[in-house]
């Protein structure tokens, strides 16, 4: 990769990492805190103020999407990190359980991670968009391993409202690093020629990774609402002491999931991984829902999850990446940002009334099926062709609808889209002709 898509990688994980501390930074503490608030005693409210925060971006990350595709990235971003802070801020002075519900619909109206995904696909060219992608998605993975470990050690140093106030200064910080740091992009798509929102929500493929990040987490929000209080309960460890668990887990996941990414990236595997992932998923449901009395099978399974987790984390946005329309990044991020929420949202209601009606025990049955659900789906899913992204200055005076047509009609074009006198091309490198586009353009072909 250049020195830019380097920069662009980085800043942008960094900025996406820590919007993700909203969400994971008070994960293994908050429904503990929430109970001692006022009204606490509901769990069912406990579960809604934990998920409210999603379920509000699970109405907004299409909107944000389709914003930045017409108004630009930067400002869409800004504004979302803007509302971030307020509702943390919010939720650090929040008295009752029903203010913390108001306080994280707030903190979810920042719904900018279609609006962030969409910049690093703009900055970044298509032979390097995985590696941008993954980077995003480890990120996200190390933002919640690290929020596993520290959570505990900082609810006990600074307190549930503490950790609010940090997460909004957090949130107030990415705004320069954005505006001074990551680059503008230079061109985008043609805004005239527009992908309908219906297209993108019908395709097929892009329905399987929509479907899959809710599943993904579904599990994961369902399966923290349980494991906390497992480990308090039944295994006796304090909750300052968990990151005793988590520490270990964690680091060893990361062991595992780095060389899955790296070799099947290698040798054209993508979807061996991802469907051997989902399958270790199920595992650890399983494993979860039969073993939850041993600590040793509780350690086993946790590590299960956090590899695959990690794996399917940062696999799922770059797929949907290259599916994509180039002309609809931003919309089909935003669907694809907003079946996340869902299942964050869902995970956390479901396993709130399976816990008060069923049983706690229960929840893991519930993801273990869903797990299993994912599974059958990923099997039909078919792999993108690697793409190369290539742009072609045309000149001021070309009939840029004309060029267009002509372009499109080359071996090896897969999409193309000009604007300004500059033609954005996806093309196959194994059929492409380099002199073939350059005879067309000098009007020789």
């Amino acid at each position: 990769m250049s020195a830019l898509e380097w920069r662009v990688g980085i800043s942008l994980a960094s900025i996406f990492g820590l919007r993700m501390l909203g969400l994971f930074l008070v994960l293994p503490v908050f429904s503990v805190f929430a109970g001692g608030l006022p009204g606490g005693d509901n769990f069912q409210l406990v579960s809604l103020a934990f998920g409210a925060f999603m379920l509000v971006q699970a109405f907004l990350y299409l909107p944000f999407g389709f914003a930045s595709d017409r108004f630009g990235r930067k400002p869409v971003i800004v504004l979302g990190l803007l509302l971030f802070a307020a509702g943390a801020l919010m939720a650090a002075w929040a008295p009752t359980i029903y203010w913390m519900i108001a306080a994280r619909a707030l903190q979810g109206m920042g719904a900018v991670s279609a609006a962030v995904t969409a910049l690093a696909a703009d900055l970044t060219r298509e032979q390097h968009r995985t590696k941008i992608m993954a980077m995003i998605g480890s990120t996200i993975g190390l933002v919640f391993a690290l929020s596993l470990v520290v959570s505990p050690m900082l609810y006990a140093w600074i307190g549930m409202r503490g950790m609010f106030l940090l997460i909004a200064v957090l949130a107030l910080l990415a705004i320069p690093l954005l505006l001074r740091v990551v680059p503008n992009p230079v061109s985008q798509i043609e805004r005239r020629e527009r992908v309908p929102v219906s297209a993108v929500l019908k395709d097929g493929q892009l329905l399987r990774l929509n479907f899959g990040i809710f599943a993904l987490h579904v599990l994961q929000t369902a399966m923290f609402l349980v494991v906390p209080r497992q480990l308090i309960e039944q295994h006796g460890i304090a909750l300052g002491q968990h990151w005793h668990v988590y520490l270990p887990v964690v680091l060893g996941s990361f062991l595992v999931a780095i060389p899955a990414i790296v070799q099947s990236e290698r040798k054209g595997r993508t979807k061996l991984m991802f469907v051997g992932s989902i399958a270790l998923l199920a595992v650890s449901q399983l494993g979860l829902w039969l073993g939850a009395a041993s600590l040793s099978s509780v350690v086993l399974m946790l590590l299960l999850f956090f590899a695959a987790f990690n794996i399917l984390e940062a696999s799922l946005p770059s797929l949907v990446s290259r599916i994509a329309p180039a002309k609809a990044k931003g919309t089909a991020l935003g669907i694809f940002n907003t079946t996340q929420a869902l299942g964050v949202a869902v995970g956390s209601a479901a396993g709130g009334w399976i816990a008060v009606h069923l049983g706690t025990q229960w929840i893991s049955c519930m993801t273990l099926l869903m797990a299993l659900a994912w599974g059958f789906l990923a099997l039909g899913m078919q792999v993108p062709t690697k793409v190369t992204l290539k742009t072609v200055t045309l000149g001021p005076d070309a009939d840029m609808d004309a060029m267009r047509e002509q372009i499109a009609g080359l071996p090896g074009v897969n999409e193309v889209a000009v604007e300004r006198g500059i033609a954005t091309l996806k093309i196959n490198p194994e059929r492409w002709d380099e002199n073939r586009l350059q005879r067309l353009i000098g009007g020789e072909a």
